[in-house]
């Protein structure tokens, strides 16, 4: 059973379940499946409050997509969690790749 058949088996059958929203969202993303990615991170993140590495993952499918602003917005965001949990790197590493899109 691959990851994506794992965490897709497990966020179906809790769908209010973050770490599981969360781990088909990333496989979902490592797969280049990024408009079914989009819409688990954003799942995910309607369930739970994020330290900001979804919000940069959710930037990531969504510049894939070509949806640039969308990415920028989703990666201020992740910003803003990281700052608020003290992550100044990821924060960083976010406003480096606002510059990028």
């Amino acid at each position: 059973m691959d990851q994506i058949e794992y965490f897709g088996q497990l966020a179906a059958a809790e769908p209010g379940e973050p770490r599981a929203r969360f781990g088909y969202a990333h496989a979902l993303l490592k797969a280049g499946r990024y408009e079914e990615a989009v819409e688990e991170f954003r799942a995910y993140l309607s369930l739970a409050e994020d330290e900001g590495n979804a919000h940069g993952r959710l930037a990531e499918a969504l510049a894939a997509l070509g949806r640039t602003d969308e990415a920028a917005d989703a990666y201020l965001a992740g910003i803003d969690q990281a700052l608020k949990f003290g992550h100044t790197g990821m924060a960083d590493d976010f406003q480096a790749a606002i510059e990028e899109l």
